[in-house]
């Protein structure tokens, strides 16, 4: 007989999870159109605070030695690189297209990233695109032109800037989910993830250094930063990776698509940014395709 409760903390876990970091987009909307901050110095700071403090909850809670890891060489480079350009790399995208768009569009072609993925694997592997695979992608395609030009061919619904950022977010959130596949069969993901915020954020550091700062602080702002620092990045990271241990990844995945949908809803709600029909329409059709992704990956699983 199946336990129905573990399985339900597990779907409230990932959906917790994904409404976070979907809210947090948001959040980060506010200080940037609203309050005068700049993607610099939220990426910065975002990644210096949740690296060291998932660290520390690592070597604490999980009982983990988070310096072993830097015992090879080899693991050493591969994190490096993995923080500077895959952590720092999709947390500044992220943001940037936020601040040249708004939370719901950036959110949504991020979103594109599991496709590009898709992409990658079908030519590094040469094998022919099944059906399921070749509908999504179509339908990836479909949305983000919904998305981008409300149907109209002939113009952009959002500014030049905003299409680059949040495609580029997508390709830098694929490379953030393949780059570290070797270090994770071996190590924690609370080690990986944590030392690669800390190990970008320090990068950053040397270019936008976090006393350098613009905006207007306030209550409000001070309660939206550490809103996105602790539940839009750690507390929503450990909902995550919780939620694993209750339900399958493919369900994970399928209910991590309340991401997009809150910020869009959210956007929409507070901030009052116009999503038309073509947009949601184009932000159900990325979802589909996602959705689809995430079963194929669960019947090759299973299968094999």
């Amino acid at each position: 007989m199946v336990n129905f409760q573990p399985r339900i903390k597990g779907i409230l876990l990932v959906i917790t999870g994904a409404m976070f970091w979907g809210i947090s987009g948001t959040v980060a909307q506010y200080l940037f159109h609203q309050k005068g901050f700049t993607p610099e110095w939220l990426v910065v700071v975002r990644l210096l605070v949740s690296g060291l403090l998932l660290l520390l909850y690592t070597s604490c809670r999980i009982n983990h030695n988070i310096w072993d890891i830097w015992k090879l060489k080899h693991n050493g480079l591969q994190l490096i690189f993995f923080g500077i350009i895959g952590m720092l790399g999709v947390q500044y995208t992220y943001f940037a297209a936020i601040k040249y768009g708004n939370a719901a569009t950036a959110t949504i072609l991020q979103y594109l990233s599991p496709i590009i993925i898709t992409f990658y694997l079908v030519i590094s592997t040469r094998r022919i695109p099944i059906l399921q695979e070749t509908l999504s992608v179509i339908l990836a395609i479909l949305g983000t032109f919904f998305i981008i030009t409300k149907g109209n061919p002939h113009s952009l619904s959002i500014s030049k800037l905003a299409l680059f950022w949040g495609i580029a977010s997508a390709f830098t959130a694929a490379f953030n989910t393949l780059q570290p596949r070797s270090l994770l069969a071996r190590w924690d993901s609370s080690i990986i993830v944590g030392w690669g915020m800390l190990i970008g954020g320090l990068a950053f550091s040397l270019i936008n250094p976090p006393w350098n700062f613009t905006g207007e602080w306030s209550i409000a702002s001070i309660l939206a930063v550490m809103f996105v620092v602790l539940f839009g990045t750690l507390i929503a990271f450990y909902c995550y990776l919780e939620s694993l241990k209750y339900i399958q990844p493919t369900e994970t995945s399928i209910l991590s698509s309340v991401e997009p949908l809150s910020a869009a809803f959210l956007s929409v709600v507070w901030l009052h940014v116009h999503f038309g029909v073509f947009q949601w329409l184009g932000t159900l059709c990325i979802i589909v395709a996602i959705i689809i992704l995430s079963v194929v990956k669960n019947k090759e699983v299973v299968y094999e």
